[in-house]
């Protein structure tokens, strides 16, 4: 992919680097002399511009991209660069990061943005993530086809732990996508059983997140979480995983 980042902080470069690294073609733009430092990423093209400006965005043909990120720190500057690459340039994906947590009310489809990573929302997901057992956890929404990326720690009285995934009645517009058991990913099969402890994680829309949740984990769960009660621990080799 041809991949433009607005913004060469620590952020942009740390993409850049992660994107390069996996062979993809990246252009960095940054507007502070100061933070213009090619021999950072030596592998990206360097560009001193305003990516506000459509004239520095049609100097780089910014329509020949397959993806912007818009990575400043500054989330005035990411909304504008997002909507000038999606209406100005019609850029397929872009990616827009959050900074402040007020702001991302903004961070939609009618300011071009497909995906907004808010640093606030992820470090609480990956909270969640580490230490909910029981419930769903939203890891990540892809806002341009309004789906989340979600995860359910399976508890020892989950209705389908020993049973195959195929016998999972799971609602329209949801689907199981990995199960992460212990230091292993398993792309789930048909016949794979469910074990206490699996993290099952999902991609559905968020009408259906409660179907979800009752299916998985019991009719009776989503009123159980609205209480806050906590389910019984997972089982490891015989022995219940330590809680928080």
């Amino acid at each position: 992919m041809r991949v433009a980042i607005a913004g060469a902080g620590n952020v942009g470069r740390s993409i850049a680097q992660e994107l390069i690294g996996n062979g993809h073609q990246v252009t960095l733009i940054e507007r502070n002399p100061a933070l213009f430092l090619p021999d950072r990423v030596p592998e990206a093209d360097w560009v001193l511009a305003d990516a506000c400006e459509v004239a520095s965005l049609e100097d780089v043909e910014l329509s020949l991209y397959d993806v912007v990120v818009a990575a400043t720190g500054d989330d005035k500057v990411n909304l504008v660069v997002s909507l000038l690459a999606k209406t100005e340039f019609s850029v397929p994906r872009v990616v827009a990061r959050v900074n402040r947590a007020e702001n991302e009310w903004l961070f939609t489809e009618q300011w071009g943005v497909d995906v907004a990573v808010s640093k606030p929302r992820v470090m609480a997901a990956l909270v969640e993530e580490a230490v909910t057992v029981g419930d769903l956890v939203r890891l990540m929404t892809f806002r341009q086809g309004e789906a989340n990326l979600v995860e359910i720690t399976l508890p020892t009285d989950a209705p389908y732990v020993g049973h195959a995934v195929r016998t999972v009645p799971l609602p329209r517009d949801s689907a199981l996508v990995a199960i992460v058991r212990g230091k292993r990913v398993l792309t789930p099969g048909p016949d794979d059983p469910l074990e206490p402890g699996d993290e099952l994680v999902f991609v559905c829309t968020a009408e259906v997140e409660d179907d979800v949740r009752a299916v998985v984990l019991g009719a009776d769960s989503v009123a159980r979480t609205r209480r806050g009660d906590q389910p019984p621990a997972p089982v490891r080799d015989g022995q219940p995983a330590p809680q928080d």
